[in-house]
């Protein structure tokens, strides 16, 4: 059967393309309130396309934020329910002027889609729905039953996911999570990511005068709050490249044989990682790069602004300056707690006459792991082995996928993200693509994926002996 959907998808190709860019079209950006209406748009188009497909129950489920949109087909009795995970938010399109073509006009060069939001996540949510869509029309039925979730929110963190959880708990009730989001480490190499890094936000600013001063009058006898900054900044980290905040890594769990015979199975090239973006390495010392991206623990600043930044001179000295900084976490630590221990780092390292404020903490998603031993692993490793010959290595993600974590919180479900992006697709920055060539390899990868997990009897994904590392 599954062939015949194969041919199917194949010769929707074409059709699928222009869906996807009907999709991209839209300026679902979720951190602009000026964009709600586009929001809304996105929603009303996706529900569309899940009742054509022969999605039942499609409705929004509120949280009080952005809704997500959900279907479902449950034809399959005997068989797993899996949730299928997307997101259709984007982030903005800043800045507009290093964009080669419009953000919001699907621009296809060099067989790859430039838009906002083709990588992350419209392209791969689009491979997932279009393999629902595809066994629903050849065969009037998929090899498991089938719940869809696609999310508004995910660019700003997953606000009011918790808030939908709750209300429509016994709605979500599922036995996996599979997400289109999360991507492929290499486009040569298979791969599958067993988790990800959690994440937390805070921004902070400094005080050194009721005004600005002109540096003339008082430069040299004052403090000046764009220095107090870039010095309480410096002091989060080392010479060396290590977190110097106190307790940081007090509850990091060791990195074990299994990751580090999984890091290092995975082809990096360090000298081209860098090379790409001309950049330098400097980080926790005593690790490789691939462990510090997925494996160790960082703290960034985002932004960092105060005084005049206009154009031509303004002799003053900024009574003021703020800044914006993230933590990527591992197992074993709380974001709250670490954001609590940075908070106090800076106001420790604040000096006399110099007031400090915390005015935004966000406590994001936890890291995530899915042990490989779960039928979500062993299914993967399957199908990749069969399509490439080779045993895909097991990969973390650097970054944050915050409803692997809040899904086995409040659901107990784990989550496999199987996602075809690529980490040079420029997610997040001007000029984000997707490669054709991914949406094909997309749907034969899930259509086979969907078939290998409708061999597993439900009791596989709820038995001890899989959460065993």
């Amino acid at each position: 059967m599954n062939e015949r959907v194969v041919d199917f998808l194949h010769a929707e190709h074409d059709n699928i393309l222009s869906r996807l860019d009907t999709f991209l079209r839209i300026p679902s950006v979720s951190a602009d309130p000026a964009y709600s209406v586009h929001m809304n748009e996105a929603r009303q188009h996706l529900a569309e396309r899940l009742k054509q497909i022969g999605m039942q129950n499609v409705c929004e489920l509120d949280g009080g934020g952005e809704a997500a949109v959900y279907g479902e087909w449950l034809g399959a009795p005997g068989k797993p329910t899996i949730l299928i995970y997307g997101h259709y938010d984007v982030q903005p399109e800043d800045p507009i002027e290093l964009w080669k073509s419009p953000p919001f006009e699907p621009t296809v060069r060099d067989g790859c889609i430039f838009a906002r939001g083709a990588s992350d996540v419209k392209g791969s949510t689009t491979i997932a729905l279009e393999v629902v869509a595809a066994y629903l029309a050849v065969s009037g039925a998929c090899p498991v039953n089938v719940k869809v979730f696609l999310e508004g929110e995910e660019e700003t963190g997953s606000p009011t996911l918790g808030n939908i959880i709750d209300r429509y708990r016994d709605l979500l009730k599922v036995d996996a999570v599979l997400s289109a989001d999360g991507g492929r480490a290499s486009a040569d190499f298979p791969t599958i990511n067993t988790g990800a890094r959690g994440n937390g936000q805070l921004e902070f600013s400094v005080r050194t005068a009721d005004k600005d001063l002109h540096s003339g009058r008082y430069g040299g006898c004052v403090r000046n709050a764009l220095h107090e900054m870039a010095t309480l900044v410096a002091s989060l980290h080392d010479v060396n490249g290590a977190i110097a905040v106190e307790g940081f890594y007090a509850s990091v769990e060791d990195i074990t044989p299994r990751q580090k015979t999984d890091t290092a199975a995975f082809p990096f090239d360090e000298k081209a990682f860098l090379g790409d973006v001309a950049a330098s390495h400097h980080g926790e010392p005593g690790f490789i790069i691939r462990e510090q991206l997925t494996l160790r623990p960082s703290l960034d600043i985002n932004g960092m602004w105060g005084g005049y930044t206009g154009q031509g001179g303004k002799t003053i000295i900024p009574n003021t300056a703020s800044a914006k900084l993230t933590v990527r976490l591992v197992e074993g630590q709380n974001s709250s707690d670490v954001l609590q221990q940075v908070a106090q780092h800076l106001h420790s390292h604040c000096p006399a006459g110099v007031s400090l404020e915390i005015s935004n903490m966000f406590c994001g998603a936890p890291a995530s792991t899915l042990s490989p031993a779960h039928p979500l692993v062993r299914a993967a490793e399957t199908v990749l082995f069969n399509e490439t010959g080779r045993q895909a290595a097991h990969v973390r993600l650097g970054a944050s996928v915050p409803i692997t974590a809040v899904f086995k919180e409040m659901l107990g479900v784990d989550t496999l993200m199987f996602g075809y992006n690529l980490p040079d697709e420029d997610v997040h920055a001007p000029n984000e693509f997707f490669r054709i060539k991914s949406i094909g390899e997309g749907l034969r990868g899930w259509s086979l994926f969907l078939e290998e997990l409708g061999k597993y009897p439900v009791s596989a994904f709820s038995t001890p002996e899989r959460l065993k590392q």
